[in-house]
């Protein structure tokens, strides 16, 4: 393999590695292993960092070394208030703009999608959605938008890791239902219907928003009045 194929290779390897938390937010990296793992020198290793860094998966800090990006409760709350907006605006676009050969690599995607729900683990779901969503931008194709695009789809596939562990009969129904929203948004792409693509982006987030709302905020403990007193001065 050449330098120039094994750059690519860790380059790959971080983007899901970050995307399915095996690498945790905000872990340092090690570039010294990543050098001896992928058989190459510290210059192409921290090009890959600037790389990286500039899609959103890694945090180059100057003169403090390189970490995966963080989840920090502001950047959750603007996941939150963004994420949703951002969505409809990009399937409404894939309806207006979509080529012929980028639906078909949608169906195929769609296809890789539902195999890993029937026989994949819970990071092998993740990476399917996240192909599957990441072409969809690319048939938005609107230069000011990708990029808040793709930052939403790192965190999303991080705090929806839950989503595809479905620990009871609703989460796994809604799991199923997500594979026919997503052909729901093929054919309203291929329809060129760009109202009901932006619906199905809306009904699409609120699917797996129970479950990220738990990932984020776990449930408060039930603390009965009366629990805490205060003494008096």
């Amino acid at each position: 393999m050449s330098a120039k194929d094994r750059k690519a290779a860790l380059a790959d390897h971080l983007r899901q590695a970050v995307l399915t938390c095996e690498l945790a937010p905000g872990q340092d990296m090690d570039e010294v292993a990543l050098c001896d793992a992928f058989g190459l020198s510290r210059t192409p290793v921290r090009e890959v960092f600037r790389e990286l860094d500039g899609e959103g998966y890694l945090d180059l800090r100057e003169g403090r070394g390189v970490r995966v990006a963080e989840m920090s409760h502001t950047t959750l709350r603007d996941f939150f208030i963004a994420a949703p907006m951002v969505y409809g605006a990009v399937l409404r676009l894939a309806a207006r703009n979509g080529l012929p050969h980028q639906i078909a690599r949608l169906k195929t995607a769609q296809e890789d999608y539902r195999n890993a729900l029937r026989n994949g683990s819970a990071a092998d779901r993740t990476l399917a959605n996240n192909r599957f969503h990441l072409i969809t931008g690319e048939m938005a194709a609107n230069t000011y938008l990708l990029p808040s695009f793709h930052r939403l789809l790192i965190d999303h596939a991080r705090i929806g890791m839950t989503f595809y562990q479905p620990v009871s009969n609703q989460m796994a129904s809604n799991v199923s239902a997500s594979a026919d929203q997503h052909d729901q948004m093929i054919a309203a792409i291929e329809a060129r219907d760009e109202q009901k693509a932006a619906e199905l982006a809306d009904a699409h987030w609120a699917l797996s928003r129970e479950e990220i709302e738990r990932f984020v905020m776990p449930p408060a403990l039930d603390v009965p009045l009366g629990t805490y007193t205060t003494k008096a001065s």
